[in-house]
């Protein structure tokens, strides 16, 4: 796609493919961490999690804002497409949750000459306005344009011919939310992706925790997946040393396990079958790891920073 000219396809683009924290975590040291930063293991730095829509390659919606948003902008360079002295290829944010992952990039965009339009649940907004104020502080730069997210399809700009869909997941509010032990539909979503054009639809769910009935349909009917693969299993994080906590308590549906993701996506007729929102721990960054094997013997794909997907 080139010269603002509409594709039949709408490009998803992967800017980071990790969890909280990014690959390698700053103060981690466990195998996979100690690993790359050695160059002993097979394996690429990722930043954390977000990805970005464009129908023309020149204007974007942003999903989530990272805290490594200048990396991942600087290593995309479609992205800023250098119309003006002040420009850039970000025309809105969309926000899955308020975790602090997802969300504090948001302050690296202040510069912007006019409000940043925001698309999210009340209760995402609720959480940025008290728990974590980022709503106030933006006020004192560029400010905020909010959009409430709720049920229905809707068109954001700049995608003219882009259907977008919340589905409410079960999952976890921010540890700093007062809404985190007692969470809340809509303190975090998965987002239907539908290009009117080809008809093609992605859901992509970075923190699916519980699969419920609901999402299961969502998922049958989608033509690719994006869908979380921060643990391999359900005491990864215990086993390692750590945490105390598992999978579940923070939110995230294991790959490996009875129930878990891998039995999920079996389930599933998508043509693409793809994990995001990898946590550090987690032996699927490891090129070579027999679980990396095993999900390929299953048709399942790990989203790497830079990856790109024609929907």
């Amino acid at each position: 796609m080139t010269g603002g000219v509409r594709s039949t396809f709408l490009k998803i683009l992967v800017l980071g493919s990790a969890a909280g924290g990014g690959f390698p975590q700053w103060n981690c040291n466990c195998g996979n961490c100690a690993g790359l930063r050695r160059g002993t293991i097979a394996a690429s730095a990722r930043t954390q999690s977000s990805i970005a829509l464009s129908e023309n390659g020149q204007d974007w919606l942003l999903v989530n804002a990272s805290p490594d948003i200048l990396v991942q902008l600087r290593a995309n360079p479609a992205l800023q497409p250098a119309r003006a002295v002040r420009d850039s290829g970000i025309c809105a944010v969309l926000l899955m949750d308020a975790q602090i992952d997802h969300v504090t990039g948001l302050l690296m965009l202040r510069e912007r000459t006019a409000p940043l339009p925001l698309y999210a649940t009340a209760q995402v907004f609720g959480d940025l306005s008290d728990g974590l104020p980022l709503l106030r502080v933006l006020g004192a730069y560029c400010g905020v344009e909010r959009h409430v997210l709720g049920e229905g399809a809707v068109t954001l700009a700049p995608l003219a011919e882009t259907l977008l869909a919340v589905v409410a997941l079960v999952s976890k509010a921010p540890p700093y939310s007062p809404h985190r032990e007692a969470p809340r539909p809509g303190d975090n979503i998965g987002l239907v992706i539908l290009n009117r054009t080809n008809g093609r639809r992605a859901f992509y769910a970075p923190g699916l925790g519980v699969p419920t009935d609901d999402v299961a349909r969502v998922m049958g009917a989608s033509d690719v997946l994006l869908v979380d693969g921060t643990f391999w299993s359900e005491d990864e994080m215990i086993v390692q040393g750590l945490s105390a906590k598992t999978a579940a308590m923070m939110g995230h549906l294991p790959q490996s396990g009875p129930g878990g993701m891998i039995e999920l996506l079996d389930r599933m007729p998508a043509a693409r079958k793809i994990l995001i929102h990898i946590n550090n721990s987690n032996p699927i960054l490891r090129e070579d790891a027999p679980q990396r094997a095993l999900l390929a013997r299953h048709g399942i794909e790990v989203a790497w920073d830079g990856m790109e997907i024609d929907l």
